[in-house]
């Protein structure tokens, strides 16, 4: 089993935390982690991939056991935790790599691609919206109401996602089997949540979210000029990305590989041997062997499973 590390790294003046396994000089896979939560949800896939790949798994600013600066000292963006995660792959020397986004690794992670797209290697997509398909209304209605007018009112409804009760529903909604998800993970995350402060820096990134509908031009048009591969693997149940923001990378990345799984939206919870299996077999195929490698390509017809 490979050994994980766990390190800190000062980036900008703030105190980075990331996991670290896997040789050196292999290529290297970055995982972006979602809300409300941080690589503790890479922590049975990084083992998985670990034994091919260097993998790099951060917490942002304000999540998991990096610093989280009060809302007040520190403009917390989807820029400015994309700007502290380049900071630090550059201060590891890391230079070329392929990334896992999930929830909000999709915005940071597509801000990572459009700023240096030679970078990446290739992106595996779960449960990462690129696309306006695949918004469900029941949950995002809440989070736009509140982008659109901060009220009592609106802020009350969008405090419910700090609870305990939604950080369960968003771990078990959609999963066949509910008992394959240890409770350890929404009760680990709530307790993150709870820290004095940390309401004010979620309630600041809900309102930013409404800064990355308008990059997914720029992002379709990069993975079609790019090439990049790119492999969409999706809980189907998931009541937050539903399914056709999957589907929907079939119109412009190159070869797209889409798999709808039973899940929900933290898939790797109850199907993470079946997630890591459909990585690795992607990653050994798809990955550049060569930094001309990952050239654009033309464009043909995707499959889905």
């Amino acid at each position: 089993m490979p050994q994980v590390h766990h390190r800190y790294a000062a980036v900008a003046g703030h105190q980075l935390f990331y996991r670290e396994a896997g040789p050196e000089d292999a290529p290297t896979v970055v995982l972006l982690h979602g809300f409300p939560t941080s690589s503790f949800m890479f922590r049975n896939l990084i083992p998985h991939l670990a034994a091919s790949y260097h993998v790099i798994a951060p917490d942002y600013l304000g999540f998991g056991l990096s610093d989280a600066p009060p809302a007040g000292e520190f403009d917390y963006t989807f820029d400015a935790l994309s700007d502290l995660t380049a900071g630090l792959l550059d201060q590891l020397g890391v230079s070329r790599y392929a990334i896992y986004v999930q929830d909000y690794g999709a915005p940071v992670g597509f801000r990572l691609a459009l700023r240096t797209p030679e970078a990446v290697t290739a992106i595996i997509t779960q449960n990462g919206n690129g696309y306006e398909a695949g918004f469900v209304e029941g949950f995002w209605r809440t989070v736009r109401d509140y982008q659109k007018e901060q009220t009592p009112q609106t802020e009350a409804a969008i405090r419910q996602a700090l609870t305990l009760d939604v950080t369960r529903w968003q771990y078990l909604t959609g999963v066949p089997d509910e008992t394959l998800v240890s409770p350890d993970t929404w009760h680990h995350d709530y307790a993150l949540l709870s820290r004095p402060g940390n309401d004010l820096i979620q309630l600041a990134l809900f309102r930013d979210y409404a800064s990355n509908p308008p990059l997914y031009p720029g992002v379709h048009a990069y993975l079609r000029d790019s090439g990049v591969p790119v492999l969409a693997v999706w809980g189907r149940g998931d009541e937050i990305f539903g399914p056709d923001g999957a589907r929907a990378f079939a119109a412009d990345a190159v070869q797209a590989e889409i798999h709808l799984l039973d899940g929900g939206h933290f898939l790797l919870e109850s199907a993470g041997d079946a997630v890591a299996a459909l990585i690795l077999d992607f990653l050994s195929r798809r990955l550049p062997r060569t930094a001309g490698d990952g050239g654009a390509m033309a464009r043909t017809a995707s499959h889905a499973s």
